[in-house]
């Protein structure tokens, strides 16, 4: 009880460290489109392979990606950008749906000099990734598909509610402080409003266009993916496959990240082995500076 404890407050310090540097990463702030996106950037560890971007779910910020994101960094460069009206984001004045969202992350990787990227979306980041690559696919390398929602089985706000509740008993209950955090800086009316756009855009739609190799993942505990659902996705995606991350919640990547980050890590190696355009070394950051 006492180790998991410790795990449990060690996940809640990297959560939460952002704008003070910490474990390698730093906040900076880029303006796309008239808003301010702030991100947290790893420092380059001279490694191989495209950045990886990672992008959260409705609600939420860059806090909860961050322990997968410190795990990744040990090899890569890693960005985690929060969403126009989410985390330490500038407001953008109205409430963005999934297109608007998605324009905003295409906007920040392409003014910080990151595309192509492998993006990393867990739930509804998923959305916003899959909306952004149908359009433009010169945006990513590859793309992980961590929890992705909507089941189209359950595109109803009652039913996405139900299952988050259910899904909220195994989750990390120091997750607890750091949702109320998040939900504090985006506003209630902006998490109520964008839950809409989630269940009315249909992602379930867009997969089969989305062109690059592509990893679905789902906990192996979680009601908000169900297999069905994964397994889904992962027909609809053209070179896509699926994998789970026993005994993990919905968001495996704030309670099993080194899981969650084996898993990434092995589906990397094996489409770097495919794929010649790969850059062999990275040797700048290509973050805009603070």
């Amino acid at each position: 009880m006492r180790e998991r404890w410790a795990r449990s407050l060690e996940r809640y310090a990297v959560a939460t460290a952002a704008p003070a540097t910490d474990r390698g990463f730093r906040s900076i702030w880029t303006v796309v489109d008239g808003v301010e996106m702030h991100a947290r950037v790893s420092a380059s560890p001279g490694g191989h392979g495209w950045p990886i971007v990672l992008v959260h779910g409705l609600a939420v910020s860059h806090r909860y990606l961050m322990p997968t994101a410190v795990l990744l960094a040990r090899h890569r460069l890693v960005g985690v950008p929060d969403l126009p009206g989410f985390g330490l984001s500038g407001e953008p004045g109205v409430v963005l749906g999934t297109r608007r969202l998605a324009d905003a992350l295409g906007g920040w990787l392409q003014a910080t000099g990151t595309a192509p990227a492998v993006l990393l979306g867990n739930s509804y980041g998923c959305q916003v990734i899959v909306d952004l690559v149908t359009r433009h696919p010169e945006a990513a390398a590859a793309v992980v598909l961590s929890g992705p929602t909507v089941d189209p089985q359950a595109r109803t706000v009652t039913r996405q509610v139900l299952r988050w509740l259910r899904d909220a008993l195994h989750e990390d209950p120091l997750q607890a402080p750091i949702l109320l955090r998040d939900v504090r800086d985006a506003g209630a009316s902006r998490v109520i409003a964008t839950l809409r756009h989630a269940v009315r855009d249909r992602i379930d739609q867009k997969l089969p266009s989305v062109s690059v190799p592509a990893l679905v993942l789902r906990g192996g505990i979680e009601p908000i993916v169900p297999a069905r659902w994964a397994d889904e996705a992962a027909r609809l995606l053209p070179r896509g496959q699926v994998a789970t991350v026993p005994g993990s919640p919905h968001n495996s990547v704030y309670v099993a990240a080194g899981a969650l980050t084996a898993a990434v890590e092995a589906f990397l190696d094996d489409v770097s082995s495919r794929s010649p355009s790969q850059p062999a070394l990275i040797r700048a950051q290509p973050w805009s500076p603070s």
